[in-house]
């Protein structure tokens, strides 16, 4: 199963290292990636605090402990695993940027955009949809630039849906 997965990771990769994307493509996915560099989620987490209502300590807690627990796991299952990123194995055509560390599964922007979206979106159900989103974005940005394989994008956001809805179990 996992050689599976690894010869579909390692074939979109070789696609997605060779399509000339569109401008507008470039310009979202690198501007999803900054975003899910942490800045976006401080910026929400602000926001909540500020304009969050009564549920706004709660929902500020949940996503904090989201994010801190999604930080703790990627960073141990890098560790251990030891995977590659893609733009170690093969160079991308147009994406330069540089990888916060050497290891790719699973991804860290991914659970960390999951595990604060969801944990605020079920705090906030009308805001759910364009956190949803912003978490996805975060998420797909993160294969087409060469810095996860698609496995890890998709472990990573699983992983961070469940500590999302873990810290709103524990604080919802």
């Amino acid at each position: 199963m996992l050689r599976f997965i690894a010869a579909r990771d390692h074939g979109l990769m070789r696609w997605l290292h060779r399509w000339q994307a569109p401008g507008w493509v470039r310009l979202w996915m690198v501007a999803a990636t900054r975003g899910g560099d942490g800045w976006l989620w401080y910026a929400v987490l602000a926001c909540v605090l500020l304009l969050g209502g009564e549920t706004r300590l709660a929902a500020f807690a949940a996503g904090s402990l989201a994010a801190l627990a999604g930080i703790v796991v990627f960073q141990v299952l890098k560790r251990s695993t030891g995977r590659k990123r893609p733009c170690e194995i093969e160079p991308h055509c147009w994406a330069q940027l540089v990888p916060p560390d050497q290891f790719s599964f699973p991804s860290g922007h991914s659970i960390t955009a999951f595990a604060v979206a969801v944990a605020l979106g079920l705090f906030y159900p009308m805001v759910r949809a364009p956190l949803l989103f912003c978490a996805g974005s975060v998420a797909a940005s993160r294969v087409v630039l060469g810095m996860h394989f698609l496995s890890d994008v998709v472990a990573g956001s699983v992983l961070g849906a469940a500590l999302g809805f873990a810290a709103f179990a524990v604080f919802g």
